[in-house]
């Protein structure tokens, strides 16, 4: 249907009403896309606003959507075809890699990634700056409107090792939601949580973070990165402050 209409009339937007990402083969053919989700009983107004331009979208995706089905760890759910009340046995072989991380870790393109959001403004991020700041790491920068109308932006600082050796190449460690009229700007500070900065030690059945030279990434989505600041944690690192035990699951779940 998609696909007909775009044929008719270049111009389609296609309004999107899902609990998740879905394929979009037609996305080449269409105008623009609005993800509404699912929006409720006043979801048609907000829906109206957003096309004729009396509200300025503001949303990022909070998941990644695929280009197709062979990026995903499970093209084919296990269990898939068996009778029903068939026992079967799930492997969990991605570990703590899901969503975005399972991409940046297989080096996927995806179509749209995590933290992906369009405006019908302009913003540029800059003077980023990243310090020790007690036990904790401060984070601060600039975010500019550079468009003619206000927005609302949702800038996102992700972290990463300079030596690897995570389940993928970078964690999300923070957000903030910026609004601003057009021309103006604004500094952002966030205090990233160190638990995000650390790891499992099976020796020792710790959650650890190692000391050596840390990269902070700052952009508008897991894959759109503006700048990128270092910061060295001396040994023996920041302490974790919590234990396994407490029930905290994985820090950067």
């Amino acid at each position: 249907l998609v696909e007909a209409v775009a044929a008719a009339n270049p111009r389609t937007v296609a309004v999107l009403q899902t609990g998740g990402p879905v394929l979009m083969p037609w996305v080449d053919r269409v105008a623009g896309i609005l993800e509404a989700w699912y929006p409720g009983t006043l979801g048609g107004e907000a829906i109206a606003n957003l096309l004729f331009g009396r509200v300025n979208p503001s949303g990022h995706l909070p998941i990644t959507f695929p280009r197709d089905e062979t990026q995903l760890p499970r093209p084919v759910l296990d269990g898939l075809g068996l009778p029903n009340d068939t026992p079967f046995t799930v492997n969990y072989f991605e570990g703590a890699a899901v969503g975005y991380r399972w991409f940046d870790s297989r080096e996927l393109e995806p179509l749209f990634p995590f933290g992906h959001g369009l405006s019908y403004t302009d913003f540029d991020y800059g003077r980023l700056n990243a310090e020790l700041a007690g036990e904790e790491v401060s984070v601060s920068f600039r975010v500019r409107n550079d468009g003619r109308v206000a927005g609302r932006d949702v800038a996102q600082v992700y972290v990463s090792p300079a030596a690897g050796g995570w389940e993928a190449p970078k964690r999300l460690a923070g957000f903030a939601s910026v609004e601003l009229a057009p021309g103006a700007d604004s500094t952002v500070t966030l205090t990233l949580d160190p638990r995000l900065l650390a790891t499992f030690d099976s020796a020792s059945r710790e959650w650890r973070i190692a000391p050596g030279e840390y990269r902070i990434l700052l952009g508008e989505s897991s894959r759109d990165i503006e700048e990128t600041a270092t910061i060295t944690l001396p040994a023996p690192g920041l302490p974790v402050g919590w234990h396994p035990a407490a029930g905290m699951g994985h820090p950067a779940g």
